[in-house]
């Protein structure tokens, strides 16, 4: 009985411990003066214990939910996340006064924020970017995209097509619509072409119900089945950077600073590249 109450208080020391160490490289990377963000004291890194309400693209569901227990286990804050479309957000935010501790979203739309005093400009930090690509389902031939008519003919031979209907706000689903206007091949796509509400193109694809899927590749690597084919090419080429910023209105600022200093941080790199983004 001694050994294992020997062996448990060890455990528990190390845990605490632990959790000390990573509150302390939270600090210590605020006080680097990361972003604008001011230096974050330690006490408040390792003491917070406030539920920290996020606001943020569905194209950070995978690195986010990743992310979410390691940030608590390490801080005690809670997070409460809300993810929904870019287009949804911004409606919410700026006409429906719907306001969060972290808000992140797609750096155009966190510098209008800024602008309508939305969240604090001072806090805005790039956390990572990602690419519109394509997606086959695993195991598919990969059909050539590496230039611009290879891409325009991949399309158009392509029994099938899915992408964010763009009247939902989906942004690879209005960035797409775009592109095939360009290049002069809507009319021809139409009637291949299967929409979606929102970020489901790769699970379409993956589970054969679509030949070729638009989608940010984050949306894209995690998703079981499904093959990232890569960005569009050349000219069409299109990267997503997203921006996280703290709400206007928070009363968790201490919080709301040490999670964006953790998501910009070398503890969430690795997930983020995992899930298909590029961190910074």
């Amino acid at each position: 009985m001694d050994d294992q109450r020997v062996k448990s208080r060890a455990g528990l020391v190390k845990a605490a411990t632990t959790r000390r160490s990573f509150a302390l490289g939270i600090a210590v990377t605020a006080a680097s003066g990361l972003g604008c963000l001011p230096a974050i004291p330690i006490k408040a890194a390792a003491a917070a214990t406030a539920e920290i309400k996020v606001m943020t693209s569905v194209a950070l569901t995978s690195a986010l939910d990743e992310l979410k227990p390691v940030f608590e286990r390490a801080t005690g804050n809670r997070l409460a996340i809300t993810y929904a479309l870019i287009s949804d957000l911004r409606k919410r935010i700026l006409e429906g006064g719907e306001s969060a501790d972290v808000i992140m979203l797609s750096r155009p739309v966190m510098d209008e924020l800024a602008k309508a005093n939305k969240v604090m400009p001072d806090t805005l930090a790039t956390v990572a970017s990602t690419a519109v690509s394509l997606v086959v389902r695993a195991g598919a031939a990969r059909p050539d995209i590496g230039s611009v008519d290879a891409f325009k003919q991949t399309l158009l031979s392509a029994k099938s097509i899915v992408y964010a209907d763009p009247a939902k706000g989906g942004a690879s689903g209005v960035y797409f619509a775009r592109v095939i206007e360009r290049l002069g091949i809507a009319e021809q796509l139409k009637a291949k072409t299967i929409l979606v509400p929102g970020a489901q193109s790769a699970e379409v694809v993956a589970k054969g119900e679509a030949e070729l899927g638009v989608a940010q590749a984050s949306e894209i690597v995690p998703v079981a089945g499904a093959q990232l084919l890569g960005p569009f090419p050349g000219e069409f080429a299109s990267l997503t950077v997203f921006a996280a910023g703290i709400g206007a209105e928070t009363k968790s600022t201490e919080g709301a600073k040490a999670l964006i200093h953790f998501l910009t941080g070398p503890e969430a790199a690795p997930v983020l590249k995992a899930k298909g983004f590029q961190p910074g």
